[in-house]
């Protein structure tokens, strides 16, 4: 970890071939959770005669703040632009989740598969080598289609054990959940008479269009050699905090029984809460200032507390996302997207999250 510290430390870098570019106009370098291919992106004003012939598409690149690894992928994009006097280079790319988004499954026919099967029929083959499970059981069998990208056979079987996958950024893909007994990384501070501020702006959305009251599953199972189908398989989850009267209702055409209805409900119903409550905090710097975890990278997965009064907010929220801005002559910036904590994954959560158990898949 590099130490909380000068101008240098918060530089970002690209490594590519052994070789490390800075000094960027501008920047952005994204990591999300839930959305997969986290972006990133780099222009630079350059020579004609100065680009490396290393710098090609579909080259592996670190992006690296300081000393610190922030994201590795590859690069998709090189984009140059020639005017009067001047020479712009922008790259583009994604991390390690691009090609399973990108391609296929090289999966061809019909099948049944353990979330453990996907990872080896669908993810090593495209060439994601680096990855970690950690959920205690990933029994729940999927049905996979050819022409099915690895990335929607990924999160298929990642949804039905309950759980989800993402890239850290040293490019490990990682099948878990969220660690809701971390200890908060840091107390940002929004106050009206400006003591302690460390916040640059902060924003917070609350929106009930993606929000229900209830939630009903009606379901069925199929009938094996060994046991007859199950009909008429229902059940219903309400949320008390959502205003008036707001149903959906899921219809699932293989259901194992009333326990899986059970959880695919709770789970919607989840799903929903998490969309309802979103903040975006602006702080300065790319790493977390202050106590705890103090010179880290800010880095999807953290608790935070957030202590807002123009907002009358004083609670623990959990990072959902961040966003590195910058460029030369502008100081780094980091966007931080935040959530309800204890609502993404809670059912994961409760056998411990990340780190309960750490198995190769």
């Amino acid at each position: 970890m590099a130490s909380p510290a000068d101008a240098a430390d918060e530089r970002i870098t690209l490594r590519v071939a052994g070789r490390e570019h800075r000094d960027w106009t501008s920047y952005r370098i994204e990591s999300h959770l839930i959305t997969p291919a986290d972006a990133w992106r780099v222009t630079l004003g350059i020579p004609a005669d100065r680009i490396p012939a290393t710098v090609r598409p579909w080259a592996a690149m670190e992006a690296c703040l300081g000393q610190d690894v922030v994201l590795t992928g590859r690069i998709d994009r090189i984009e140059r632009e020639v005017a009067k006097g001047q020479h712009a280079l922008t790259l583009s790319g994604r991390d390690g989740a691009a090609v399973l988004v990108d391609c296929s499954a090289p999966i061809f026919t019909r099948r049944k598969v353990t979330l453990t099967e996907v990872v080896d029929l669908a993810v090593r083959p495209l060439g994601v080598s680096k990855i970690r499970v950690d959920v205690v059981s990933a029994r729940e069998k999927v049905e996979i289609e050819p022409g099915m990208t690895a990335w929607d056979a990924l999160g298929q079987a990642c949804e039905a054990n309950g759980c989800w996958a993402w890239f850290e950024p040293d490019g490990t893909l990682v099948v878990g959940g969220p660690d809701y007994a971390a200890v908060p990384v840091v107390t940002l501070v929004m106050r009206l008479d400006g003591q302690g501020n460390n916040v640059l702006s902060l924003a917070v959305t609350e929106d009930v269009s993606g929000r229900y009251s209830e939630v009903t599953v009606l379901g069925q199972s199929h009938g094996t050699e060994t046991a007859d189908g199950q009909h008429n398989i229902q059940h219903r989850e309400t949320d008390p905090d959502v205003p008036g009267y707001r149903p959906r209702i899921l219809v699932a055409g293989d259901c194992d029984g009333a326990a899986e209805a059970k959880r695919r409900a709770q789970k919607a119903l989840m799903d929903s809460r998490l969309e309802g409550l979103t903040l975006t905090a602006l702080v300065r710097g790319h790493r977390v200032t202050g106590q705890g975890e103090s010179g880290k990278p800010w880095t999807p997965g953290q608790r935070v507390r957030l202590v807002s009064e123009p907002h009358g907010l004083d609670a623990t929220y959990f990072l959902m996302g961040r966003t590195f801005l910058g460029g030369r002559d502008k100081g780094g910036v980091t966007e931080l997207t935040l959530k309800e904590d204890g609502v993404w994954l809670p059912e994961l959560a409760k056998t411990g999250g990340k780190g309960t158990r750490k198995n190769k898949a």
